[in-house]
């Protein structure tokens, strides 16, 4: 059962408005359904966005943010619950830990590398949580080519690739996410 999910998605400001849009969309869908929504913990960009959504509605939002963005002045001052660590690496581990669920929406290097940290673990069974990909103008299509080449040339298990869901609309994407069976290939596969 899902009942909180972490969203990563990009802090910039320059981020065109369908991304905004789906930010905000996704807030509301969180908030809605009664979901805890933990996400990065700033106040700019989509992150901003997105809890800014859920807090007007009276959603549930977590913050998970390093101390040294904290003293550059990002940090989301509003939040039901920011907790401030002192790494981008027990970041990335506490929101794992608090989130039944992943979501990613368009986004740069950060939220492409707390992505794939999250598929990381899954793939390597640390977890068994879902993960989508809200792909909002087609943002991830050349991601998600990358890692069908990477299927075709034996470097990723095809089942591990199939455990990415991907959608356009926040609430199908939960709802399918919240049927999500592990794979049961492991990281060391052997093709036949």
């Amino acid at each position: 059962m899902i009942q909180s999910v972490c969203v990563y998605c990009g802090s910039s400001a320059r981020a065109s408005e369908a991304y905004f849009h789906a930010a905000r969309l996704t807030g509301r869908v969180l908030a809605e359904r009664g979901h805890t929504l933990v996400y990065g913990g700033a106040h700019v960009g989509l992150m901003g966005a997105l809890a800014d959504t859920a807090l007007a509605l009276n959603g549930r939002v977590v913050g998970v943010i390093p101390r040294s963005l904290v003293d550059k002045e990002v940090a989301h001052k509003g939040l039901t619950e920011q907790h401030v660590v002192e790494s981008m690496h027990v970041r990335k581990a506490l929101m794992n830990e608090l989130s039944d669920a992943f979501l990613a929406l368009p986004g740069g290097f950060g939220t492409l590398d707390e992505l794939f940290e999250t598929l990381t673990w899954a793939q390597l069974q640390f977890h068994s949580k879902p993960v989508g990909l809200l792909n909002i103008d087609g943002y991830f299509d050349g991601l998600l080519a990358f890692a069908r080449r990477a299927v075709d040339d034996g470097f990723i298990h095809p089942a591990h690739v199939e455990m990415i869901h991907v959608g356009t609309d926040p609430g199908e994407l939960l709802d399918r996410m919240a049927g999500f069976i592990p794979p049961e290939a492991g990281k060391w596969w052997r093709q036949p």
